[in-house]
């Protein structure tokens, strides 16, 4: 099973240090942890440097992988071309660091990831026809159609109204499970997080806060602290907690 520890990572660019101190347990593969933090955290800069786009302090420590490109990223700008149709966007996805030579199971990968995603009768669509949530569904596809083990995901339900929002994330947490893959998803919506999400990591300012199960990170003190908002978690009649905002500190 992949498993990923951070270890007081830290990253910069050029003199201007953008994060530091970021640790966490060992995250393995099967769940989904939320990435949270207000805007301009470091959430995308956090994903670069797993990825090592960046270098900085400390580590990244990433185990128990059965391929030589075991992490996938979508970046909240996919960067999709526009003249593009939506299956060879993902088709080109897929053949990223693989031979030039397309193979059937190359076709088979393409096709069932834009079928669990639920945008296969798009796939003959030029992505500069798509809305802005149907390309971020494509972006989506992209990530997934590599066949990652773990799996980094940039706000990517920013541009999807609310019914897509619930099904993308519901996918994602039934291929966890399913391909006991590690999917990270930085995600603003804190209902969400607390619904789909098994461990949430928290920053602030470049710097860590909290890392740890979801519910247990997700908290009064959490919000108002970093979120600067007065806030209460209840429980709604299926037992799931509910994030309830009453005013901003």
């Amino acid at each position: 099973m992949v498993t990923l520890r951070l270890h007081q990572v830290g990253a910069s660019y050029g003199r201007k240090q953008i994060l530091s101190g970021i640790t966490t347990p060992t995250l393995k593969g099967g769940q989904v942890v939320a990435l949270l933090g207000p805007n301009a955290a470091g959430k995308s800069t956090l994903f670069r440097r797993i990825l090592g786009l960046l270098k900085g302090d400390g580590k990244v420590e990433i185990s128990g992988t059965t391929s030589h490109r075991p992490v996938a990223y979508m970046p909240q700008d996919t960067g999709v071309s526009a003249v593009l149709t939506v299956y060879e966007s993902v088709l080109l996805a897929r053949m990223q660091g693989r031979s030039l030579k397309v193979q059937q199971d190359d076709l088979d990968a393409v096709e069932q990831a834009l079928r669990e995603l639920g945008i296969l009768a798009l796939s003959q669509r030029d992505i500069g026809d798509l809305s802005g949530g149907q390309r971020q569904m494509v972006g989506a596809a992209q990530a997934l159609v590599q066949d990652p083990e773990i799996l980094l995901l940039d706000e990517p339900t920013s541009a999807l109204d609310l019914h897509r929002q619930i099904d993308l994330l519901s996918i994602l947490q039934r291929l966890a499970q399913e391909r006991q893959m590690l999917i990270i998803v930085a995600i603003h919506d804190l209902g969400h997080a607390l619904r789909f999400t098994d461990q949430a990591l928290v920053i602030a300012n470049g710097n860590f806060v909290a890392c740890g199960p979801t519910t247990q990170v997700v908290t009064t003190e959490m919000l108002r602290d970093v979120y600067q908002v007065i806030a209460r978690i209840e429980s709604c009649s299926r037992g799931q907690p509910q994030l309830i905002v009453e005013s901003a500190v």
